[in-house]
């Protein structure tokens, strides 16, 4: 077991890794498993069935692992998985699967998770996500890598975000945004390519232009959706991040939010 307060309550089913930290009053539920050098502060409650990999930072008042408020779930066993260098601020909850869905919820690795956020059931998260204050994912929505939320942005279930994209204050998310993708206003519209987070992480100005050329070609032209991947397909620089633009179009389920 971990440096435990002595005002804490740790289920005894709980495996505690010796470098974990847990602060005054905190309660952790059965089943939860906490990986090397998790740190609690004060007031966190954590309930399993969850397993979480090293590194992991818990603020005080969040909430992680709860059963899920779906009407559909009838108390089945469903679970929660994450992984390394993850931080939970203040007042973020986050909802296990449910068995209408995946069964579990997943968080990745080095996802922001900021104050007052909801993350619901089945909800998929991959790695690097920015989730700013107050934002809500609704259940099944799919976060790829690196992709930004701002304050108060509302996902609709099932919804899927690209890697790379992000949304403006308040946006209201009821369709899929393509990789690299910006939206914003409300009604949510797309607003361009994300140059500034691309230029960030040392994208090439080369690499840039030819993006735009791909959103110009989607979102202006006026084609439809086969029309438009046909033609950027035959007019851009074939490239790693054309073929991941293409990708989160061809695969969208639920439309593309144009």
């Amino acid at each position: 077991m971990g440096k435990i307060h002595e005002s804490a309550i740790v289920h005894e089913s709980c495996k505690i890794h010796e470098s974990v930290e847990i602060g005054p009053f905190c309660s952790i539920g059965p089943d939860v498993d906490l990986g090397p050098n998790c740190k609690l502060h004060s007031h966190v409650v954590i309930k399993g069935p969850s397993r979480f990999e090293e590194k992991n930072e818990f603020f005080s008042f969040c909430v992680i692992g709860e059963d899920t408020p779906d009407l559909k779930f009838e108390g089945e066993q469903t679970f929660l998985n994450v992984g390394k260098n993850n931080v939970f601020r203040e007042f973020s909850k986050v909802h296990r699967g449910t068995n209408a869905g995946l069964s579990q919820t997943k968080i990745g690795n080095k996802n922001l998770i900021m104050p007052g956020v909801m993350i619901a059931h089945d909800c998929v998260l991959g790695d690097e996500n920015i989730l700013v204050d107050n934002c809500a994912l609704a259940g099944h929505v799919v976060l790829d890598n690196n992709v930004t939320l701002g304050g108060y942005t509302l996902v609709h279930q099932f919804c899927r975000l690209g890697s790379f994209s992000f949304s403006g204050m308040g946006s209201h998310i009821t369709m899929d945004v393509p990789a690299f993708t910006r939206v914003a206003g409300n009604p949510t519209k797309p607003a361009g390519i994300n140059s500034v987070a691309l230029e960030r992480k040392s994208f090439t100005p080369g690499e840039i232009s030819n993006l735009k050329r791909a959103y110009k070609i989607f979102y202006r032209d006026n084609l439809r959706v086969d029309e438009a991947i046909l033609k950027i397909e035959s007019e851009c620089n074939s490239s790693e991040n054309i073929k991941l633009f293409l990708e989160s179009i061809k695969s969208s389920s639920r439309g593309i939010l144009r």
